[in-house]
């Protein structure tokens, strides 16, 4: 799809970019044109060519995201990557539409998960992670287990899709609810959502992060578990990043990624159950949904569970 001007809106989706750009007071005047950037599947995507120098990109909310992101709180992780030096330039910030904008990444492309497969990427992926993760604390805590309550509450309020399975699932993240507080949690400003496009790369393999809609200070851990669910590393891998991240592979590390890789899995289901009831964007949330709860169960039901928990 090519370039628009704006008062060329055909879609619901450019007529609500073009009543946003239409509220933004550096712009007004200025001959705007735009076009969809792919990807995501909360919100749409735009470039945005203002006559300035270089383009930005915005990004419209999608309908019910209100439910899981608060957008001040993206706004300040956002910040906060930009600030360790692996964020892209945050131009604007419009609270009342909850709309960010930003320096559009040039040279930069969304990785995929081959991508991860050159060592060099990993490498550079694990340092911008690290960076992002020892910035300041942000202003939002929000650990795995709030967002899965916080999840559960919504499904049953928006009238979502419960696994027939879903009393036992909760007792499975009580039971790691359980053992990770007695442990002790290192709560840090997490992404909380990496998946492979949340990664921009160079033709150099440098690695810039960018979406930090669902970011908050979380268990540090959980960044790298969510991650491997995520990417689909071998075992191999993982342990090599694991050493990367922390500088050391223990038994107890990787119990504890093992049991935040399950509950990542259950979160994620029970956001999609959310999605599919409210989300006007196209995109099987019921597939995707289901996947992660047959994941999670994987874990939950695998013969180490009990002895992860006991690692922790």
């Amino acid at each position: 799809m090519g370039w628009k001007r704006v008062g060329e809106a055909a879609s619901e989706s450019e007529r609500a970019l073009e009543a946003i750009l239409a509220g933004i007071g550096r712009w007004q005047g200025r001959p705007l044109r735009y076009h969809p950037v792919p990807g995501g599947i909360s919100n749409t995507n735009w470039r945005i060519d203002s006559g300035e120098a270089g383009d930005c990109f915005l990004k419209v909310p999608g309908r019910g995201t209100e439910m899981f992101i608060a957008r001040a709180a993206a706004h300040d992780a956002s910040r906060r990557a930009q600030d360790c030096g692996f964020g892209v330039a945050v131009v604007d910030f419009l609270p009342e539409a909850g709309v960010e904008i930003f320096a559009f990444a040039d040279g930069f492309r969304a990785s995929q998960n081959l991508d991860f497969l050159r060592p060099a990427v990993r490498g550079n992926a694990v340092r911008a992670l690290r960076a992002f993760n020892d910035a300041p604390a942000l202003g939002l805590t929000k650990t795995i287990f709030d967002m899965i309550e916080e999840h559960v509450a919504q499904v049953a309020q928006v009238g979502g899709r419960v696994p027939a399975d879903s009393a036992h699932l909760m007792r499975c993240c009580a039971e790691a609810k359980a053992a990770l507080l007695a442990s002790g949690l290192d709560l840090v400003p997490c992404m909380n959502d990496t998946l492979a496009g949340n990664f921009l790369i160079d033709e150099a393999d440098r690695v810039i992060l960018v979406d930090f809609e669902y970011a908050s200070n979380n268990e540090r851990a959980y960044e790298l578990a969510l991650w491997f669910t995520e990417m689909a590393f071998p075992e191999a891998v993982e342990r090599e990043m694991i050493e990367a991240y922390f500088g050391r592979l223990d038994r107890r590390i990787e119990a504890r990624i093992a049991v935040l890789r399950a509950l990542a899995d259950l979160k994620w289901a029970t956001w999609a159950m959310i999605q599919e009831a409210v989300s006007t964007l196209d995109f099987d949330y019921c597939k995707y949904g289901t996947w992660k709860h047959r994941r999670a169960r994987t874990l939950f039901h695998h013969p180490d569970w009990p002895l992860w928990l006991r690692r922790l």
